[in-house]
């Protein structure tokens, strides 16, 4: 019998960010936060990962923190810089200091689009020492009780210039997911746009097809996300093809050849 049993806060159900599980995540998840451990979550683009901070956030009863990385991303800005208010030079805190202070969970999303020298800045607190050195004002925050620094990527489409460092990515205890297996991802479809048993088979059908073939022609293939748009317009009494071609073939490429042969695909399909 497993002894950590994860909460669900003092939230309803109809409260908590809805979020089909598709594994053992959350109990992983669950353990990382009990134990103090920072969390690296790998996955495809719209697979659920940012859904799932939210949803485990919420279950947990602890505040969130989300920055999406980028390549402008400096460690200022995670950590804060002085500003001049009223004509006066005042620190302001950024979201990493924040979700130290508060004891929140800070996610980083996509981390790998940052830049090395940024990311360098979570090193005190991914380990034993749990701590965030603020140079320009010389202190040493201790995390407060209750966070977790939680960082995401997508590993399929990684090279040598966006790669984690080994002595970054061994602070981290790694939770590998992947997009849901059809009866899950038909059941977050139904869930999140309201549409039938029927329309949802479909699109996860249309969606197997389409990453079978996106393996070889497309740089990121169809997420959950995508077929949750389509089945929303769709719903909403947009002609099913067009719900597709708007919400999924154009969505995916601007190449003509390649959409074309997404199209022939989504009319077998369909």
């Amino acid at each position: 019998m497993d002894r950590l049993q994860v909460p669900a806060a003092q939230l309803g159900p109809g409260e908590l960010p809805f979020y089909a599980e598709q594994g053992e995540e959350c109990r992983v998840f669950a353990h990382a936060h009990a134990q103090r451990l920072p969390l690296l979550i790998k996955g495809p683009t719209g697979c659920g990962k940012t859904r799932f901070v939210e949803h485990m956030a919420a279950r947990l009863g602890r505040p969130l923190i989300t920055v999406s990385c980028h390549d402008d991303l400096t460690a200022a800005d995670l950590v804060g810089r002085f500003l001049i208010q009223d004509g006066a030079t005042v620190w302001s805190d950024g979201p990493l200091t924040r979700a130290v202070r508060q004891g929140a969970l800070c996610y980083l999303d996509e981390v790998v689009e940052a830049r090395r020298d940024t990311t360098v800045v979570l090193h005190p607190l991914a380990d034993d020492r749990r701590m965030l050195p603020i140079e320009r004002t010389g202190e040493q925050i201790a995390a407060a009780p209750g966070f977790m620094l939680v960082i995401s990527y997508n590993p399929g489409y990684q090279n040598l210039l966006k790669s984690l460092k080994p002595s970054t990515r061994q602070r981290f205890v790694a939770l590998q997911m992947g997009y849901p297996a059809p009866e899950v991802e038909q059941r977050i479809v139904q869930t999140e746009s309201a549409c039938d048993e029927r329309l949802s088979q479909q699109l996860v059908r249309l969606a197997a097809a389409l990453r079978r073939l996106g393996e070889h022609d497309l740089e990121e293939t169809v997420s959950t996300r995508l077929l949750v748009a389509a089945a929303r317009l769709a719903v909403a009494g947009l002609p099913l093809h067009l719900a597709v071609q708007a919400a999924i073939v154009d969505a995916l490429t601007d190449e003509a050849d390649t959409a074309a042969a997404l199209a022939e695909v989504v009319s077998a399909v369909l």
